[in-house]
Order: structure tokens, then C-alpha cells, then sequence
């Protein structure tokens, strides 16, 4: 007779989730959860952000060594940390207090507590850096390969909320902003939903063990000129496209970084501006260093969920865009 409390598959997981009040974050605890697995998410203290109905929350400061000890680890066996911390802003303070600092102190707790696996969203951007929060990412990452756990590495393409910010202006019948013609950049959007069950599919994939996982959603590889087209067409406005010379960028950057040597306010600005300049010139896609060039047919794609799907279901009023800091146009 078979045991009716039997379970089909791999045994279920504890697993700490930080970073699950970020809209990736949240999606890959619901994901978690939906899997079977026991999850915790780690929180601030002060936080009042939604995370995953059904998840345990720990409540500590990630920044702060003891607080992370007591209360977010708080003494418990876990099988599996999953980190989606990411830098606010991404300039450079922020970028090394989070994106490096606060993932090494959560990974050195992790090890401390018996951790056996731990899966870090990245960012595919990383292939080629440029900007600080880039190479702070990936100091962290090289310390993950080599702290002894097992990893996973998962570097997802952009997000549709990212590329979601000028359907109001264009609903408004505004023009489309786009840097060049609109197709100096490609990329392959990923949803929420998808990037959390390929994060927590990770689990329990052997061959997503100790590897770097570059992740697109389904093709094929869109350029800001057909998201602008679709956004018109799904307004029902004329299309009108307003060109942003890239130079332009530069001139503004080279301005900022110039007046933050007097006034110290101002470089931040500069560092957001470099950042959209990298955004506006560089294609979410799995980078060739070899031959110099990013690759849409070599960029691996996962997921049903489609950008242009979203967009229409933004217009209905079906979804709202609630972009914080994950705006790239």
C-alpha cells in the first residue's frame, strides 16, 4: 500500500530569501513557495513593503554583522540562501554597500550556518563593466565561486517594469524617447513571474549547480524602436518618436562630473548619467568578447510571458508599472 503522505520529487528546502521586498525578490519567494519549499524572508526592521503571502519573516539589518546573526539568521538551519539584494541608485557607495558588502556578510553567515547552497541574482551586464555597481557585482560573485558552497549565478536580461516607463507619456500623446534610430540596443525581456521559477528552479537542478546562468525571457530580442511602435499601436495614438543624440549624454555627464567637483550634491547625478548612458548604448544580450558583440540568438530564453502581453495589460489598467529605481528609460 502506498504511503498516502508520500511526496513525488525532491524533498523540500529551507530557504532564507533576502531582498524579497524588490519585485523580483517577492516573485522568486512566491515561486519558493509554490514549489513546496519552507521559505524565510529576511526584512528590515522598519520595512513596510509586501513580501510573499505564506512566507516566515525574519526582521534585521543585512548591513549590520550581528543583527544579521541574531535575528536574520537567528540561530536556524537553512538548506539554501537565495540573495536578490541589488543597490538603489548604483552609484558607487550604494553599489559597494550593497551589491558587495551586505552579500558578503549575508554569504559569510550563510557558511557560519551550515549553508550548503547559495543562488545570487546578478545581472547580465556584468559580461561587460563599466560602471561601479557592475564591478561590485561581480567582486561579490568571485568570492561566491570561491567561498566553497555550492552556486548558482543567475544574470537575467532586463525586466518589463524597467522598460515599461513611458507608456503613460505615450497614452498622453507624448512622443517616445529613444537614444539614435531606437536600435542601438536589443534585449530579451523577462518577467517577474518567469525570472522566479528559474531562480527557484535552481534548487533542485543539478545542472544549474556551480554555474553562471545568463537569463532572457522568450524571443526574439526587442529593440526600444519596437517597444515605441507597440506602445503607439496599443494606445491607438500616432506614432512620434523624439531622437536623443547619445552625444547628448556625454555632454551631460562630463557637465555633471565636472560641477560635482565643486558641488559635492551633484555626483550622484553624474553617476546616474553614466549609468543611462551605458543603458542607452549597450544591448541586454549574452555578450561574445571574442568577437566583440552581443549574441540574441545565443542568449538563453526561459519563460511564456512577453513584454508586449504586459504592455497591453498596462494600458487596460490589468497592471500597474511602479517602477522605483528599476527605470532605464
Amino acid at each position: 500500500m502506498k504511503d498516502p503522505l508520500a511526496r513525488k520529487g525532491p524533498l523540500p528546502k529551507r530557504v532564507l530569501v533576502t531582498g524579497a521586498t524588490g519585485t523580483a525578490g517577492r516573485a522568486v519567494a512566491i515561486a519558493l513557495i509554490e514549489a513546496g519549499h519552507h521559505v524565510t524572508c529576511l526584512v528590515r526592521p522598519e520595512s513596510t513593503d509586501t513580501v510573499a503571502p505564506g512566507a516566515r519573516l525574519h526582521f534585521a539589518n543585512i548591513t549590520d554583522a550581528a543583527s544579521l546573526r541574531d535575528y536574520g539568521f537567528a540561530g536556524e538551519a537553512f538548506d539554501v540562501v537565495v540573495s536578490c539584494i541589488a543597490s538603489r541608485t548604483g552609484a558607487p557607495a550604494d553599489a559597494w554597500a550593497i551589491d558587495h558588502d551586505a552579500n558578503v556578510a549575508v554569504l559569510e553567515q550563510a557558511k557560519a550556518a551550515g549553508v550548503g547552497h547559495f543562488v545570487l541574482l546578478s545581472a547580465i551586464c556584468v559580461q561587460k563593466p563599466l560602471l561601479a555597481f557592475q564591478h561590485a557585482k561581480l567582486a561579490f560573485e568571485e568570492k561566491l565561486v570561491s567561498s566553497g558552497l555550492d552556486w548558482s549565478i543567475v544574470r537575467p536580461t532586463a525586466f518589463f517594469k524597467s522598460l515599461s516607463g513611458q507608456i503613460a507619456r505615450v497614452k498622453a500623446g507624448k512622443p517616445y524617447l529613444m537614444f539614435g534610430d531606437g536600435e542601438l540596443t536589443a534585449c530579451k525581456p523577462i518577467s517577474d513571474r518567469d525570472l522566479g521559477a528559474f531562480i527557484a528552479g535552481c534548487i533542485d537542478a543539478p545542472k544549474r549547480r556551480n554555474r553562471i546562468l545568463p537569463i532572457g525571457g522568450p524571443g526574439p530580442a526587442l529593440t526600444p524602436l519596437d517597444m515605441g511602435r507597440e506602445m503607439f499601436r496599443l494606445t491607438g495614438q500616432p506614432e512620434k518618436f523624439r531622437k536623443v543624440p547619445v552625444a547628448l549624454l556625454d555632454v551631460i555627464a562630463g557637465g555633471l562630473k565636472l560641477a560635482g567637483l565643486v558641488k559635492p550634491g551633484l555626483r550622484l547625478k553624474a553617476d546616474l548619467a553614466r549609468i543611462g548612458r551605458y543603458y542607452a548604448t549597450e544591448s541586454m544580450l549574452l555578450y561574445d568578447a571574442k568577437a566583440g558583440a552581443y549574441d540574441a540568438d545565443a542568449t538563453p530564453e526561459f519563460g511564456s510571458e512577453r513584454l508586449f502581453d504586459y504592455y497591453a495589460d498596462v494600458v487596460a489598467g490589468r497592471e500597474t508599472v511602479d517602477l522605483r529605481e528599476q527605470a532605464v528609460f
